[in-house]
């Protein structure tokens, strides 16, 4: 398994078979808008795509997508990925909406991508504002040959992310670490949080989601002298932008079965959030 860090939440995830460009925000520097409420609010992304990403996302075969907030799919991906035509794995919540604009849909479940998959569904902040941030999911992957990977997507922690650990038992967990905040209240891991994922998961954890938006305050020094001083880094990787992690699986032993079905269905929270998404 080879996983291409790319910036904020997206990466190239070569995977048996498959080379999945994950969670895809392609726009330039500073042509969205701030996402934090107050204080500090900057266009996004902070930070240019790698200078090198052009030849990196041109190895893609598809697309996987956990939720259509503009910092996981923005228009400039959505025209990316039309012009090229690749096939988008998603949920079925997401489905009906990304077929809407355009694209080659495929439901991630039982057998989908010719791997063993889950649909995990995260939540993404607290009490009201998770049900405002929309429904997000997020994906277990498990290739004969390969690590087994569990993409948490934006997601606090909450007891779903701890059942799915200890179900599934992924050789690689990735999580987002920049304990977003609009202003209006956490919607991703605070750092303590994090700190409870890593002890918890019984492998390696890939963090992501920092210095590339203005919601995100965590810094990869400031989380890795946490992580060094609970004992921790040792099993965590925080790439920086176009770094490459190359991660192997270190045992054959039987993995559990994933739960088979599409997961949750549609509804208002979908419908309001797909409104505001990128079109």
């Amino acid at each position: 398994m080879k996983y291409r860090h790319l910036r904020n939440a997206t990466a190239l995830l070569t995977y048996g078979e498959h080379r999945l460009l994950v969670d895809p925000m392609l726009a330039d520097a500073g042509a969205l808008p701030g996402f934090k409420f107050g204080a500090g609010r900057r266009p996004n992304p902070l930070v240019p795509l790698p200078a090198d990403a052009p030849a990196w996302l041109d190895a893609a075969t598809g697309v996987l997508v956990t939720h259509e907030h503009p910092d996981h799919l923005d228009g400039a991906a959505l025209r990316w990925i039309r012009a090229r035509g690749l096939p988008v794995w998603c949920s079925h919540v997401d489905a009906a909406s990304l077929r809407r604009k355009g694209l080659d849909v495929r439901e991630v479940h039982g057998g989908a991508l010719g791997l063993d998959v889950e649909v995990i569904p995260a939540r993404h902040g607290r009490g009201w504002l998770a049900w405002l941030m929309g429904p997000v999911s997020g994906y277990y992957l498990a290739h004969p040959d390969e690590p087994s990977v569990y993409l948490t997507s934006d997601a606090v922690l909450a007891d779903a992310v701890f059942e799915a650990i200890d179900r599934l038992r992924p050789d690689v967990v990735v999580a987002p670490a920049g304990a977003a905040d609009m202003g209006v209240g956490r919607i991703l891991f605070s750092v303590d949080e994090l700190v409870a994922l890593v002890r918890r998961a019984p492998g390696r954890v890939v963090l992501n989601h920092l210095e590339a938006l203005d919601h995100c305050p965590t810094t990869r020094a400031g989380l890795r002298e946490r992580l060094r001083a609970e004992g921790l880094l040792a099993r965590v990787d925080v790439p920086e932008d176009g770094e490459e992690l190359h991660l192997a699986r270190t045992d054959d032993r039987p993995r559990p079965r994933p739960r088979v079905g599409p997961g949750p269905r549609p509804g208002l929270q979908k419908w309001l959030t797909a409104h505001l998404a990128a079109t």
